[in-house]
C-alpha cells in the first residue's frame, strides 16, 4: 500500500526525527469534464512527446486524483504550471485554478504558474490580466527548440528571436518569474540570453531535461547548468526524471539528482512532482520520492527544508505559515 510504502522510504532516507513537509512546486490539472480545453490531451495524438506514450494521462487529473497519488506524503501544498491549454484560454486557467485553490483550502494550488506566448499579439494585455489574479506568481513560455542536439533552432520564437526575448523583459515589470523549459542542450544558450536579465527569478525545469545519458551529453547538461547556475536568480526544479521512450532509468536518475544539488544547492532548488506527467515513467510518487531522496543523501534538515518546501516559498512567495501539517482527505 502507498501509506506503508511511504512510511518504509522515509524511515530508510530521512534523518532521525525529522518530518517531512512538502510543497510540490510543479504539477498539472485539468479537467476534461469541464469548460476547459487541451487540445493535446483532447485532440489529436502527439506521436513525437518527449516521454513516449502518454495514452495513460488522457483523463482528468484534479485535487482529488492528486491526493490520491501522494498518498502517505504530508503535502502541505502546491504550484500548478501550464498545462498547455488552449492558448485562446490563458487567462481562464488561472481562474479554473482559483476555483479549485477555493475548494481546497487554499492549498491545491497555492500559487500557479501561467502562460502567455512572448510572440503573441496581445501580450501585454494578457501579462496584465495574469497580474490581475492573486494565484499567478511566474510565466511559463517555451521557446522553439533543436528537434536534436546536433542541430540549432534560429528563426522566429527561439533564443535566438530579439523579438521572443523581449517577452522576457516584459515580466519583470510585474515582478513575475520565468520557469525555463528547454533540453539540456539549450542551457547554455539559454545562459547567454539571460546574464542581460541579472534581476529576473529563473526557475529551470525538470533537471534541464538532461535527455541524453551518455557522458558526452551529462557532459553537455552539466556545463548548461553550470552556466546558469552562475546566475544568482536562477533556481532549479528537481523533477521529472523520465525519458524516451516511457523509460525509467533509477541508476543515471539518482546521478542526475545528486549532480543538480551539487550544481545549484539545496537552497536554490525545489523538488517538484510533475504529476501526472511523471507516471507515464516512473512506476508510482513513491518511486519518485525515493529517487530524489537517495539522490539528495547528506542534506541535513536545513537543507531538506529548503529542497522540499523553502527555497518554493522563496520564489514564488507563498505564505506557508498557517498551513496544517496534513494533507487533506481525498474526499476533496
Amino acid at each position: 500500500m502507498t501509506r506503508e510504502a511511504a512510511r518504509r522510504i522515509r524511515e530508510a532516507r530521512l534523518p532521525d526525527g525529522y518530518e517531512l513537509r512538502i510543497v510540490d512546486a510543479h504539477h498539472h490539472f485539468w479537467d476534461l469534464d469541464g469548460d476547459g480545453h487541451w487540445p493535446w490531451i483532447q485532440d489529436e495524438y502527439n506521436e513525437d512527446f518527449f516521454l513516449g506514450d502518454y495514452t495513460a494521462m488522457r483523463r482528468s487529473f484534479l485535487p482529488r486524483q492528486y491526493l490520491a497519488a501522494t498518498e502517505g506524503w504530508d503535502v502541505i501544498g502546491t504550484v500548478h504550471c501550464e498545462a498547455e491549454r488552449s492558448r485562446s484560454e490563458q487567462v481562464e486557467e488561472d481562474d479554473f485554478l482559483q476555483g479549485l485553490s477555493d475548494a481546497t483550502a487554499g492549498r491545491f494550488p497555492l500559487a500557479a504558474v501561467a502562460h502567455v506566448g512572448f510572440l503573441q499579439h496581445d501580450r501585454d494585455e494578457v501579462l496584465d490580466a495574469h497580474a490581475q489574479r492573486s494565484i499567478v506568481r511566474g510565466i511559463r513560455s517555451k521557446p522553439v527548440i533543436a528537434a536534436r542536439a546536433d542541430e540549432r533552432a534560429n528563426g522566429a520564437g527561439t533564443l535566438h528571436d530579439p523579438e521572443w526575448v523581449e517577452g522576457i523583459a516584459a515580466l519583470e515589470a510585474h515582478g513575475f518569474s520565468w520557469d525555463l523549459r528547454v533540453p539540456y542542450y539549450h542551457l547554455a544558450e539559454a545562459a547567454d540570453v539571460l546574464a542581460d536579465f541579472p534581476d529576473l527569478p529563473v526557475v529551470v525545469n525538470h533537471c534541464g531535461l538532461p535527455l541524453d545519458r551518455s557522458a558526452d551529453g551529462l557532459r553537455v547538461w552539466r556545463d548548461g547548468m553550470e552556466r546558469l547556475a552562475a546566475l544568482p536568480r536562477t533556481v532549479v526544479k528537481v523533477s521529472e526524471l523520465g525519458l524516451y521512450r516511457n523509460l525509467w532509468d533509477r541508476p543515471s536518475n539518482e546521478v542526475v539528482v545528486r549532480d543538480t544539488l551539487s550544481i545549484f544547492g539545496a537552497d536554490r532548488a525545489l523538488f517538484a512532482s510533475n504529476l501526472p506527467v511523471a507516471t507515464l515513467t516512473a512506476p508510482d510518487f513513491d518511486e519518485v520520492m525515493d529517487t530524489i531522496l537517495v539522490g539528495a543523501a547528506g542534506l541535513d534538515a536545513a537543507g531538506l527544508d529548503a529542497l522540499f518546501r523553502g527555497t518554493a516559498a522563496r520564489v514564488y512567495r507563498l505564505d506557508l505559515s498557517s498551513l496544517p501539517s496534513a494533507s487533506l482527505s481525498k474526499d476533496h
